[in-house]
């Protein structure tokens, strides 16, 4: 009988590398490789340690002088949506969400493209050529999805018989204790329907369906306005040095003292 345990994962330290998030600061991460029979379960247990994945690698920061980047996830069973939440549910009521197996298309590629163009002209992405991109998509050794949504079209029932103009996708990540909003993206012209804010809406709304508890959004970053967004959905849990601990917006950030 063979009982040599299977390899443990091997994890690796960038060089460092300016943050891009906090001018000034420097950032480095740990990652390892999701790859064969076990990256599922390894992508879970991972991201409850709050890694992050790309492609076929998970990833978190392991910055010296900095602990600003803090893994958040939101209690999905206990959500209410605010007012202004549930009028942004209204406006996107003509909304299809299909789940696609996680492969691109050009159609995908089209939006992410103007999406990048108008949100992301200087960012790391920037460059992504339609190749990037399919490996962004491809590259998965776990159970990954892309959720399509699609303006319905009169008469298509309510599952959009006929494909309606596409609008916003995500690629997430289906794991045994919630869903991971990997990367999302929208059309900037429909700017007032906040399509962000309903996408994660509607992740809520799939992980109550499935019974699952959590929604992963990736790191808030404390004085980062672009991720001042993550807070807005309550309840939810930090990732602290004692484990998750339920975020509470009017307690002081021991990260500040």
């Amino acid at each position: 009988m063979n009982t040599q345990s299977a390899p443990s994962p091997q994890f690796y330290l960038t060089a460092p590398a300016a943050c891009p998030y906090l001018s000034g600061e420097t950032e480095r991460k740990v990652f390892t490789h999701l790859v064969g029979p076990r990256a599922a379960d390894m992508n879970d247990l991972l991201t409850q340690g709050g890694f992050r994945r790309s492609q076929n690698i998970a990833y978190r920061p392991a910055c010296e002088a900095c602990r600003a980047c803090i893994s958040v996830r939101i209690l999905a069973q206990e959500f209410e949506p605010a007012r202004s939440m549930r009028r942004i549910m209204a406006n996107n009521a003509d909304l299809v969400g299909t789940e696609t197996p996680a492969q691109p298309s050009a159609e995908q590629y089209t939006l992410f493209r103007s999406y990048l163009d108008d949100r992301h002209q200087k960012g790391g992405m920037s460059d992504m050529s339609s190749l990037d991109y399919a490996v962004m998509v491809e590259d998965t050794h776990v159970n990954t999805r892309v959720i399509e949504y699609r303006i319905r079209q009169e008469g298509a029932g309510l599952h959009g018989g006929n494909k309606g103009e596409l609008v916003a996708c995500a690629l997430s990540d289906f794991m045994g204790d919630g869903l991971s909003m990997v990367y999302s993206f929208f059309n900037p012209r429909y700017e007032r329907r906040s399509l962000g804010t309903f996408m994660i809406l509607d992740h809520i709304r799939r992980a109550k369906v499935l019974g699952l508890p959590h929604i992963y959004l990736g790191y808030w970053v404390k004085g980062s306005r672009k991720m001042d967004y993550k807070t807005r959905f309550q309840p939810q849990e930090h990732l602290m040095a004692s484990g998750w601990e339920r975020f509470d917006p009017s307690r002081p950030n021991p990260l500040d003292h």
